[in-house]
Formats: structure tokens, sequence, C-alpha cells
């Protein structure tokens, strides 16, 4: 066996916005695959005291095309926690409009919309290994990540308390010990998948789409998205343009099955396929790919003491930008319920609601990318029939653009249904608003952003970074809740768990920004929203006409731990 080398403990200074935490004693967790998705969970860990292993099989960062392009909001205001976020927003291309066609003739274009005031744009284009770059930056700056470049994983075995990993290296093979260990590993899971007797079902679409990142000077196009439907040069098929940092452009042509690359660029078609986009502007070749897409998702996201994450959980179309952009979220959901985990803030079945919330969102994201793939690439006849009587009639009729599927951008899960939610009988049952809207905020909902005033320093923040700080009591109405001189009881071990109460009209710099947060919230007078680490709305209790109105902010901040089960 190996013995780890415990990280330094004490106050972590990383990043823009650390968690201030005492020390952890415990051994690191060991995350499998050092992507976006690892690298995010190694970082949300470390904001958290809590130390990582991160082992990845390729000798080194392979900084090779664009791969995921979009970058959600949301992502951003994630990577921001842990310092990325603003440079990766500056250095990436904003779009706001996503402009659809028809042939020759432009459909829709839909404007990205933003509840509150948000810091970042709703996306920017960036290419995966920029931001995988960037992430490396802030990965350098802590002691408590470790990254083992040329450690591939051939077993993961669970133990009594904890697991052991088998690891093999250009100079031998060892076994590390950890508590917990997350696959991270991409696309490229069958082995550990099958070796935890984890299933990955779905299905793989015969069609495949070519990838081409070019440098070209096209005014106009800066800050589109533009996706063609039958165009006349590519007949049949799709076309999808993506703006790119640096006059650079992503360009995905859907091919059919038998689509050969290098015989098209041996007898020049790749050229004319370029040409027919771009005329006759000199353009630079920077990388080009061909890709099957699969809709597939594992029937678990925890096994024991192993948590599976972004493509090692679930495979999806990249329409809508759903596969990058959910493996963070995957890494978000983990990473604090493994921290309150790993410092006895919370039971070890606080993880079960990971397995819970991110199967469901996944299983979300699958079936919109599916849906939309159905659309792209029909299945039968009729499919084909439906899709060019709507495609045709959609020109003339508004009406039926709603039933043109281009991808659904990506939006972050409801919680609605999770355990750790309290229901809120007094509103209405959540659903998804209409393409291109946003839901109002709710419980179960991830929280608006808004500018407030940190209570504590005085310094303008903003709502989510507050709340991402621990479980946060958010109270409307200009009053206070008093929870007693002695610390919220949450079970065994839970009394140190990070929960901080701010009145509303406390946290704004003055009365209208006040007003505009309970606003923009919804929140109703004497109202007590309990807000979770990553930003989500676990309930919202009225506390106005409670007799223990402590005791009914305990018994929502316990359920949203798992101390209190449904």
């Amino acid at each position: 066996m190996t013995a780890w080398e415990r990280p330094g403990g004490g106050e972590i200074a990383m990043g823009i916005d650390a968690v201030r935490v005492p020390a952890y004693g415990g051994d690191p967790v060991v995350i499998v695959g050092n992507g976006p998705v690892g690298q995010t969970l190694a970082l949300l860990l470390a904001r958290w005291g809590i130390g990582s292993v991160v082992l990845d099989r390729r000798p080194e960062r392979d900084l090779v095309g664009s791969k995921a392009i979009c970058q959600h909001g949301d992502v951003l205001d994630i990577w921001d926690t842990v310092g990325a976020g603003r440079a990766i927003a500056d250095e990436g291309t904003t779009w706001a409009r996503a402009r659809t066609f028809y042939r020759d003739r432009e459909l829709f274009c839909l404007e990205l919309a933003d509840r509150g005031r948000s810091a970042f744009p709703p996306f920017v284009n960036i290419s995966q290994c920029r931001t995988e770059e960037l992430l490396d930056e802030q990965v350098a700056g802590t002691d408590l990540v470790d990254v083992r470049w040329g450690h591939a994983v051939t077993g993961v075995h669970e133990t009594a308390d904890g697991v052991e990993v088998d690891v093999t290296t250009p100079v031998g093979g060892s076994t590390l010990r950890a508590p917990y260990a997350v696959l991270c590993t991409g696309g490229h899971s069958e082995q550990l998948r099958a070796d935890l007797g984890v299933e990955f079902g779905g299905r793989s679409f015969d069609d495949h789409f070519l990838i081409c990142d070019i440098r070209a000077e096209l005014p106009g196009w800066e800050q589109e998205r533009r996706f063609y439907f039958d165009p006349a040069w590519n007949p049949g098929r799709q076309v999808l343009i993506h703006p790119c940092p640096d006059s650079t452009y992503r360009i995905d042509w859907q091919v059919p099955a038998e689509f050969d690359l290098a015989a098209e660029e041996r007898t020049g078609a790749l050229e004319q396929r370029i040409r027919r986009i771009v005329g006759d502007v000199d353009y630079e070749m920077l990388w080009r790919s061909v890709y099957r897409f699969h809709s597939r998702s594992a029937d678990r996201m925890r096994v024991g003491r192993v948590l599976l994450a972004g493509d090692a959980a679930h495979l999806m179309a990249p329409f809508g930008a759903r596969g990058l952009n959910s493996g963070v979220g995957d890494a978000d959901n983990a990473a604090w319920k493994l921290a309150f985990v790993l410092r006895s803030w919370a039971p070890d079945r606080l993880l079960d609601s990971y397995d819970v919330e991110r199967l469901a969102a996944a299983r979300e994201n699958l079936a919109v990318t599916t849906a939309t793939m159905d659309f792209l690439v029909p299945q039968s006849d009729t499919a084909w029939a439906h899709r060019r009587e709507t495609l045709e009639r959609a020109v003339r009729d508004p009406a039926v653009q709603l039933l043109v599927d281009s991808g659904r951008l990506f939006e972050p899960y409801w919680y609605v249904d999770s355990p750790l939610t309290t229901p809120d009988p007094t509103r209405e049952p959540a659903s998804r608003p209409p393409r291109g809207h946003l839901p109002p905020p709710g419980v179960g909902v991830l929280l608006p952003d808004l500018p407030v005033t940190d209570p504590e320093t005085g310094a303008p923040t903003r709502l989510r970074t507050l709340c991402r700080r621990g479980l946060s009591v958010l109270v409307a109405g200009g009053g206070t809740l008093s929870l007693g001189g002695d610390p919220l009881s949450l079970g065994d071990g839970a009394d140190a768990a990070p929960v901080r109460v701010h009145a509303m009209s406390s946290l704004g710099a003055d009365r209208d920004a006040a007003d505009a947060l309970a606003t923009t919230l919804g929140a109703r007078p004497g109202e007590a929203w309990v807000v979770r680490p990553d930003a989500f709305v676990a309930a919202a209790v009225d506390v106005s006409h409670s007799a223990e109105p402590k005791a009914a902010v305990q018994a929502a901040l316990s359920r949203a731990l798992s101390h209190a089960r449904a």
C-alpha cells in the first residue's frame, strides 16, 4: 500500500471566496480524471479545506481542439467561487442571440434572458482546452490538490471504511486508500463502470458530425450562434456555427454514417464545404474531427463510496450544451456533500441525494437532447415527413416555430422532488417554463444572482457568493429570525455546520436594493428561505405565524442535510 501525504490544514488561501474552516485532518478524496469536471470538483473540495489526489492516465494535458465550447453563465458562477470564472468569461466570446434557419429563411432568433443582475452573460464560447488551462492555474495555487499524470486507474474497490484504488504508472503499480473516490473519467469509462456493476443504457445515433475549428474574419457573425436546417450546402442535414475567441469559429456538419474525413481532405471536398459557408475569405484550419453522438446514462451515480460524474455517468448529444455544463453541476453537487460528510456535519446518507438529484438531472438532459436528435435525425419515414412539414409550416406560421427543435439550451436542474427539499404547498407546482424563459425563484430552484452587501464586512458581493459559504437562512419582511443563543441542532456531529442567518433587508446597499432582493426572489413577508451551499433553495418557511420559528427552520435545515427523512 502507498501512504498518503496529508496536505497542510488551516484556512484556505485560494480563489476569490474561500470558506473559512478549521483544518481537515482526514485523507484526501481520489478523483479519477483531470478534465474540467475533475478539476472543478478538486477546486470546490479545496474551498472546504478537503484535499484531493487527481489521477489521470494521460502523460500530460492534451490541448488539442475546441471540444466542449459553450460555458453557461451559471457554470461560470460556480467557477467564480474558485477564482476562474471571471477569467473564463473575459476570454470567452459572449453571444446573446441564437438564430435558426430553414434553408435560406430565418425562422426565429432567440434572445437569451437573465433574471436578476447576473455577474456573467448567459453563455460564453471558449474552447474546453483553454478552460482547462485556466482551471489548472487555480489548481497550481493550492497545495490541497495533488495532480498525478500518467496514473491509469485499473480498479476501485470498496473497503469497510473507504476505497482502494489500483493504479498503474510507467514505473509500476500501487494501491491507494481514500475515504471516497469520484470517477470523472469521461466517455471511456466502460471497464470501471462494469467493475462497479453499473449499467450504461441508452442509444447511439448512426449519423456522425464533422467538426472543424477555423480562424477567419466573418463580420457580423461574432456574437451569434447560427443553426441551419437543410441548407443548400448540406441538403437534408444540419449545420451549426459557433463564434469563438480570436476570430475562430466552430462549424458542425451533420454527415452520414459512412462519412470519410480522410477522403474529403484528399479530394478537396472538405475545402468546398468550408468555402460554401465562409466564401472567398482567407481562413486557417485549426482542428477537425468526427464524432458519433450518444444518449446514455448510468443506472446509478453512487456505488457505496464511489461516485460517478460527468461523461462517466452520462453521455448526450451536444445540442443545448448540456454535457460539460451538466458535469460541472455534478461536481458542484458532490463537492459540498462530500465536504459536509467528511467534516461530520452530515451523515453519509447525504450522498444518497447526490445519486437521486444528479441522476434525475441526467435523465432530464437526456430526454431533451434525445428529442433534439430525433428531430435532427428522424428514425422513420413518418418522422422525416413530420420534420419536413414542421419546418415548412414554420416559415409561414410563427406559432409552429416552437415545434422546431434545434436544441434547448442548458438549464440547471430543479430539485423540487429532492429528499433534501421541503415542499411548499402554497406555491404552484414547479414546471419548466417555455423555451428561452427563466423560472420564477422558488423551492428547489437555483437562487437568482443579485449584487448584495456582505453583512460581515460591508463590502459588495453577490447573493450566490454569500450563500455558497455554507447553509444560509434569508429572512424576508425586514425582520430578523432569532435562533437563540445555542447553535442549531442538526444531529450528531453537525453542530459546527456553517449556518448564517441574514435579514434580506440588511443585504442591500440601500433601500431600493433591499426591496429588489425580496421582489426578485418573490419572498413573502415573514418567510425564511433556507439555501443550500450550492445556492439552491431548500425551503421557504413561513415563520411569521409560527409559535416556534427556530424549530421550523431547524427542521428545514435538518432535511437539507438528510438528518430528517421524508
